[in-house]
């Protein structure tokens, strides 16, 4: 299942995720690097010294901190590029192996980006069903973020008949309730700055799912605040990410990432009783 590899010979591309924020790592830790690198050579002291001040001055020792600056910046820009070049291919398929397929389910993936879930979750869909990806196309989020890729993608993929996109805000789908056999979204929802709009998207998402249906959320941070709303809006939810994975990025990224992943299922209608 993660074979990328189209007839043709041409990799899908699912595009580097926060490419701003990769391309930052690289530049301060390149700069921190090259501090430490004229300390080891000794060209400098790596030492800044403030003015005196009532006699008294100030000594700021920058090379020991560029030194683990650099690998710390450096090993972090690393791990997102591996994590968007190889790393999320891989994880795509554990994920969407906790769903239970029949292969001919219609699939919404919320913020389906350059169609990394989409596609996958088209791949499974051998007796029928559609995949439908949304989204706002910011390039910020995503690089070449435009819904042509994803198409392109697709057709490398090989799925192309079984997926379409629409331009459209998670926080009011252009969807009839219970659309979804199967809702998707991953490193999506948090994009949403307010704590409201996630509120919203979550709504949203359990509206056009379908009862019995299952949805699967996997992002960076908010997970409280998601089960919260999920259980809100009359679905039955269960964490399935790694808790130790989860703590130890939390602890190496300062609380900034706070990895979860969640299962959701919406309950089915009660019966109306007979007379």
């Amino acid at each position: 299942m993660q074979n990328t590899q189209s007839d043709a010979g041409v990799r899908a591309d699912y595009g580097i995720d926060a490419p701003g924020v990769v391309r930052n790592l690289f530049v301060i830790g390149g700069i921190c690097l090259a501090i430490a690198v004229t300390v080891w050579l000794r060209l400098w002291s790596g030492v800044l010294v403030s003015p005196k001040v009532g006699g008294v001055e100030i000594r700021f020792p920058l090379g020991s901190a560029a030194s683990w600056a650099s690998l710390s910046l450096l090993a972090m820009g690393i791990w997102m590029l591996w994590g968007s070049l190889i790393g999320k291919v891989r994880g795509r398929e554990k994920l969407l192996d906790q769903i239970s397929w029949n292969g001919n389910e219609d699939v919404l993936d919320v913020g389906c980006g350059r169609g990394l879930m989409l596609i996958g979750a088209a791949k499974r869909l051998t007796s029928g069903g559609l995949a439908t990806g949304v989204d706002i196309w910011q390039s910020e989020d995503l690089s070449g973020n435009r819904p042509e890729a994803t198409l392109e993608n697709a057709r490398r993929e090989g799925v192309e008949d079984r997926v379409e996109v629409k331009t459209a805000d998670m926080r009011k789908l252009p969807f009839a309730n219970d659309s979804f056999h199967v809702v998707l979204s991953s490193v999506a929802i948090h994009n949403i700055y307010t704590a409201q709009g996630r509120g919203e998207a979550i709504s949203e998402i359990a509206r056009v799912l379908r009862p019995g249906g299952q949805a699967l959320i996997d992002d960076i941070r908010h997970g409280r605040e998601y089960a919260a709303a999920f259980a809100k809006n009359g679905c039955e939810v269960s964490s399935t990410g790694s808790r130790l994975g989860s703590l130890v990025l939390t602890l190496v990224t300062f609380g900034s990432l706070r990895p979860v992943t969640l299962l959701a299922r919406k309950k089915a209608a009660p019966r109306p009783r007979s007379r």
